[in-house]
């Protein structure tokens, strides 16, 4: 079984009252972690996710860049979550991230998850993912960065599949995505648990019912996978009206 992380501080929800401004708080909040870590002499590591609110904060972060104090050649960037296609295809979380964020500012510490090009099949992809973890990360994330389904899947963690009960690997194949296409490369919830603060960002109403679930006092990450995932030090929910509404 992963790790037991109810005795990790309980969840902190913030809401905005839509998306434009939950995109703008989440990525403001973010550049004032990445700039305080700097301060401190640390190169943070962040975990970035796909969706389209993850866009809007990416376009975000990039027009607000300028002027934060932050410097993106030192913050190393990872993906909880990548489909696993051809390196051109638009269903590449990586690729908008790399357009909207990371190409304006001038990161260079990018390491993407392999794409058809670069592995031979999706586990070979997961292995040499997990490899470059292991060279190029820390004990720890600073910021890992979640989206969530309406089936309260968090990366390519789904109700009821046994990649949640993965301990012996840091990322994992899936072939069996329920949503297309089947094929992605995931962090395991153990590894997406290495970290000092998990954000997980969500608008919409139709992202009601799951947020309520995986913050109901009783439940179980099979059935609910989002409410698998806790920071070290902080859990934060940041949602919008709609996706608060029902909790």
């Amino acid at each position: 079984m992963p790790a037991d992380v109810s005795q990790r501080p309980e969840p902190l929800v913030e809401v905005q009252p839509d998306a434009p401004a939950l995109a703008t708080a989440v990525a403001g909040e973010l550049l004032n972690r990445l700039a305080d870590a700097q301060t401190e002499g640390r190169v943070p590591q962040v975990v970035l996710t796909g969706g389209t609110i993850a866009a809007r904060v990416h376009q975000e972060l990039a027009r607000l860049s300028a002027g934060a104090g932050v410097d993106w050649t030192r913050v190393v960037v990872w993906w909880g979550d990548e489909r696993f296609v051809a390196p051109d295809s638009e269903d590449r979380n990586a690729r908008g991230a790399v357009a909207d964020l990371l190409g304006p500012v001038g990161a260079t510490q990018v390491h993407q998850m392999p794409s058809t090009a670069e592995a031979a099949d999706v586990d070979a992809a997961a292995a040499a993912y997990a490899e470059t973890l292991r060279e190029h990360g820390s004990d720890r994330f600073d910021v890992v960065m979640l989206g969530v389904g309406p089936d309260a899947h968090v990366a390519s963690l789904f109700p009821g599949s046994a990649s949640l009960e993965v301990t012996d690997r840091v990322a994992l194949g899936v072939s069996d995505s329920p949503k297309p296409p089947a094929e992605r490369v995931s962090l395991s919830l153990d590894t997406l648990n290495r970290a000092r603060s998990v954000w997980v960002v969500a608008s919409g109403e139709n992202k009601a019912a799951a947020v309520a679930a995986s913050l109901a006092t009783e439940g179980t990450v099979t059935d609910t996978p989002a409410r698998g995932v806790r920071g070290e030090d902080e859990t934060i929910w940041f949602l919008d009206t709609e996706a608060a509404s029902l909790t």
